[in-house]
């Protein structure tokens, strides 16, 4: 790693801070969990807001010391990465695939730390787990309410808008297609993407301009899968009163119009990432933590507080309630039992 004379006092100091909470404490357990944020940061409303409440839950339930790193503009993934584990933190993870090489990196000089990295995949690390998640199956059911919803009110059009154009989120791409075309073989569909660096997660200017695009070419329905960059779909959602899909965290309530009282958030893809970093937390505690690929997809089924979660889906709540018709529900929960059975193949590459 080569540290320039910035990146030596930013180490320092975030060194001296880290050393303060743990010497001073912030919660009755010993055990330590720090966690990265990549682009878009907190405050994202979605995938980074989620790795934020499963770290909150756990703190909640068990008692943990943790500690949040903010991305700055030319953030140092390996920098926070490596700082976190010098000062003895017993878990360390990663938001993101782009924390791959450092956390790869890092691991293997600190074989007693313990990390987790959100969509990267760093295998045969016998300290490192991988949280992957089936997002094109998820995609695959807002798919078909898009399609449903289309077909429904006489419309032949619905769009997608991705962050980055990597494989990953290709992934949802296929995968909302392939729903749309199971619900609505006749839909055309309409796809965009930010950008190619990972600053088209947190380009909400240019969400909006794409959106724009697409519902002025007649999409009705949008879903997007780009972070932050997402909010300006949204923004173009309430001006063109077209519908509009989140991911990643219930988004629904970011279509809504106070104004008037119109909601035009249709649902949202849940990424349960929240539910993985509370259930890497909860290994470290109770000596079940296993390295390899833990895969999240529509057969788990997991209880935390009472509450079952799949580790992907869709959203339904106050606002779209009056959206998606029971019958649209119906044919989606039947394509998921299908899903889950092998009878229906969702493809994970367009």
């Amino acid at each position: 790693m080569k540290l320039n004379g910035k990146n030596i006092i930013t180490t320092l100091i975030m060194l001296i801070f880290l050393s303060f909470i743990t010497i001073n404490g912030l919660a009755q357990s010993d055990t330590t969990v720090g966690l990265v944020f990549d682009i878009g940061g907190k405050g994202d409303k979605s995938f980074n807001d989620s790795a934020s409440r499963g770290l909150s839950w756990a703190a909640q339930d068990f008692g943990i010391k943790r500690i949040e790193l903010e991305p700055g503009a030319d953030a140092d993934r390996e920098v926070n990465v490596r700082n976190l584990s010098s000062i003895g933190y017993k878990l360390v993870i990663g938001v993101g695939f782009l924390f791959e090489d450092s956390i790869g990196d890092v691991s293997d000089e600190f074989p007693n730390t313990k990390y987790a990295i959100v969509d990267g995949i760093i295998p045969d690390k016998p300290n490192v787990v991988s949280l992957s998640f089936a997002e094109h199956e998820g995609s695959f059911l807002v798919g078909m309410i898009a399609g449903l919803k289309a077909l429904q009110d006489g419309k032949d059009t619905v769009g997608y808008v991705g962050g980055m154009k990597v494989p990953l989120i290709q992934k949802f791409e296929a995968g909302y297609i392939a729903g749309v075309k199971y619900a609505y073989p006749e839909c055309k569909i309409l796809s965009a993407y930010a950008g190619d660096t990972p600053t088209a997660f947190a380009d909400p200017v240019k969400g909006k301009e794409l959106a724009l695009s697409q519902y002025d070419n007649g999409a009705y329905v949008i879903y997007h899968a780009s972070g932050l960059t997402g909010t300006g779909v949204y923004e173009a959602a309430k001006e063109r009163k077209r519908y509009v899909i989140g991911v990643d965290s219930n988004q629904n309530y970011l279509g809504y119009i106070e104004e008037t009282g119109e909601n035009f958030g249709l649902t949202s893809m849940l990424k349960q990432v929240d539910v993985s970093v509370y259930l890497t937390v909860k290994s470290i505690l109770d000596g079940t933590f296993k390295p390899g690929i833990r895969l999240f997809d529509l057969a788990t089924s997991v209880v935390i507080n009472g509450v079952e979660y799949n580790g992907v889906g869709y959203a339904m709540d106050q606002y779209n309630k009056d959206l998606v018709t029971p019958e649209m529900i119906k044919k989606v929960e039947e394509a998921k039992k299908k899903i889950i059975s092998g009878e229906i193949k969702v493809p994970s590459e367009v």
